[in-house]
């Protein structure tokens, strides 16, 4: 019984000693290998677990471990001269007791990656992010507090100008917005209610009109979201110099404030303590079907259209239930009723309408609704090429695929919009043949006056664009890194399956093969902002692929989606196990699926992989 309870002593003192460490800074790092390789060793050696990102112009940290190892981790960081006047926020709490909460903010594993972005301000790699060290001024906790508390009267002589007003701006999303906020009467209030902080620059555009002239303060969980957001800000030029940050964040804010001050409710963070308290007791968040006091994400609700995170107290969870956010709910999206055989109720998604479109596609007749049922149709699934290829090519191949699907959905193919020059490859196609035999019957080239357009949704920086009137053989021979070279024209794709969506739309998922499932892929990453114009449930990928000109968070992308791609050892001689699997990482794992096979470059149709996809596309029958 007393080793008993020594144990439990014992292990009460390691939940003590164990913390969170969170740290960013902006400097130009001139060697980032040589950081790379410290955050490795260091790290590993102090059994630090948690996520480092480092660019050229900075890192971001978010780490946990024992207390002495995390403070062993700020003194050898302080040792680097880069890492002057950096603030380490350094906070002791209970060893991750949630597994499911631990896993979702990368508290299981060391996560050290080099990104382009510490943080993805917009999701279009095409735009250039705005100069940090044109960011807002910062405000201590305590000149924070005093701007709030005299309402827009001067902090000091550099600080506030005296004849603007005060406009108090939040830079965080809506989930963390829901259960803690700053609230002070007399100051306007601006909460974006964003989805993900890359649709900031969006509503900062379309509400530029209530922060030009103002004085804008500007917070967030830590600080590093206000950089980039304040110096975006300024960066319109007059009337929007004035921008003001809280140096630290919230979590600097009730460290000095320990009773909350102007700060009601708990501030949301990116670790396994999920939100941390101040003395105030009062409840925010309210539960999104009974509406009483709530404020614990700990279950991980989520919305079934978004992935976003929604609260559902104890007694209304339910194992299964479809959840919908208040942000899909102002957008028309809403959980029906239905009467199941057995007599129960059961929450289901809503059904679009289709739409007529081109003879190239077969849709299933509408019928009439009955009492308590919804009308059955086919699932319709935009399907987009590989790069080199076109919607007929693509449409053959996979004719197997649509005739095994065929009573549950519809394949709808488009050609890309960027057309290629006509460039034989003599070795390999985009689609592997079936045997190493079949690669001679290329060698004769086919007439120029009976082949069709090649297209691409990525090109190459120095594409010719227009195709050729002849066939021309290849320089060298095929490059399986080819599609790391297909960095430009983005944003034409982007403008042009908009027009797809308007035109032949509604569309309930997008399936994307090679290229295709990389640009699929970064729809699925910018979902929310693309709300209204690319609208669509799921998402198919095949031998998809990460673009290596965005960056985007492990685990972000809030999308159901199957990933399809060869195993190791594979055939799949394009895109190697290792980039497919990197690129499924990006997607939320509570809503992805991952089918691995031994087929090469193509999507398999044999079982048991093609019952695994009926079994992934049921779900949204």
């Amino acid at each position: 019984m007393a080793d008993s309870n020594e144990n439990q002593q014992d292990k009460g003192k390691e939940q003590e000693q164990y913390g969170v460490l969170l740290y960013y800074k902006y400097t130009e790092i001139p060697d980032l290998n040589s950081l790379l390789s410290f955050y490795n060793s260091n790290c590993t050696s102090l059994s630090l677990l948690g996520r480092v990102r480092l660019s050229l112009h900075g890192v971001n940290v978010t780490v946990g471990g024992k207390l002495s190892s995390l403070e062993k981790h700020i003194e050898a960081v302080k040792a680097i001269s880069l890492f002057e006047g950096t603030d380490f926020k350094l906070a002791s709490c209970h060893f991750p007791l949630n597994d499911k909460v631990a896993h979702e903010c990368g508290f299981t594993s060391l996560s050290i990656r080099i990104v382009k972005e510490l943080v993805t301000f917009t999701p279009y790699p095409l735009v250039k992010a705005p100069d940090v060290s044109n960011a807002g001024r910062h405000l201590s906790a305590v000149e924070f507090h005093s701007a709030l508390q005299s309402a827009g009267k001067l902090v000091d002589k550099e600080s506030l100008a005296e004849d603007k007003g005060l406009v108090l701006l939040d830079a965080r999303n809506l989930y963390e917005t829901r259960i803690g906020k700053f609230d002070m009467p007399n100051v306007d209030t601006l909460d974006p209610r964003i989805r993900q902080y890359s649709d900031l620059p969006s509503w900062i555009d379309d509400n530029s009109e209530q922060l030009r002239g103002k004085n804008v303060l500007m917070y967030c969980t830590g600080g590093i979201r206000c950089e980039m957001a304040s110096a975006y800000i300024r960066s319109k030029g007059a009337g929007f110099e004035n921008v003001f940050q809280l140096y630290g964040g919230i979590q600097r804010y009730l460290e000095q404030f320990p009773d909350g001050g102007f700060f009601k409710g708990k501030n949301f963070v990116f670790d396994h303590r999920i939100s941390v308290g101040t003395a105030d007791a009062n409840i925010l968040g309210t539960c999104l079907l009974c509406g009483l006091s709530f404020d614990d994400y700990s279950s991980r609700c989520r919305c079934s259209y978004c992935r976003m995170l929604v609260l559902v107290c104890d007694s209304c969870r339910e194992e299964e239930a479809v959840y919908v956010c208040e942000l899909c709910q102002k957008h028309g999206k809403v959980v029906e009723s239905n009467v199941a055989e057995n007599g129960e109720q059961q929450d289901i998604l809503p059904q679009v309408q289709l739409k007529t479109i081109s003879s190239d596609t077969i849709l299933s007749p509408q019928l009439p609704r009955g009492q308590g049922a919804r009308p059955p149709r086919k699932l319709r699934i935009l399907c987009l090429h590989g790069f080199r290829q076109n919607a007929s090519g693509f449409k053959g191949r996979t004719a197997s695929l649509a005739k095994k699907l065929k009573n549950i959905a519809e394949l709808v193919f488009v050609d890309a919009p960027h057309e290629l020059p006509f460039i034989y490859h003599p070795c390999v196609s985009e689609l592997e043949c079936s045997d190493e035999s079949s690669f001679s019957s290329q060698q004769i080239l086919p007439p120029t006056e009976t082949c069709r357009g090649k297209f691409a949704w990525l090109i190459a920086p120095d594409s010719k664009g227009r195709s050729a009137t002849d066939w021309e053989k290849a320089d060298s021979p095929f490059d399986p890194l080819q599609y790391l070279q297909q960095t430009e024209g983005f944003d034409v794709s982007l403008s042009y399956l908009k027009t797809i969506f308007s035109r032949d739309g509604p569309f309930d998922g997008i399936l994307g093969f090679s290229q295709g499932a990389a640009m699929a892929a970064l729809l699925c990453a910018q979902k929310g902002r693309l709300e209204g114009d690319i609208d669509f449930r799921f998402a198919i990928l095949c031998s998809g692929f990460a673009l290596p000109f965005v960056e985007i968070e492990s685990g972000s992308i809030n999308c159901p989606s199957l990933h399809i791609f060869g195993c190791v050892p594979g055939k799949d001689r394009q895109i190697a196990n290792k980039t497919s699997r990197e690129l499924s990482s990006l997607f939320d794992d509570g809503c992805s699926v991952i089918i691995e096979h031994d087929c090469g470059h193509i999507i398999p149709t044999r079982t048991p992989y093609i019952d695994e996809i009926k079994g992934f596309l049921h779900r949204f029958l």
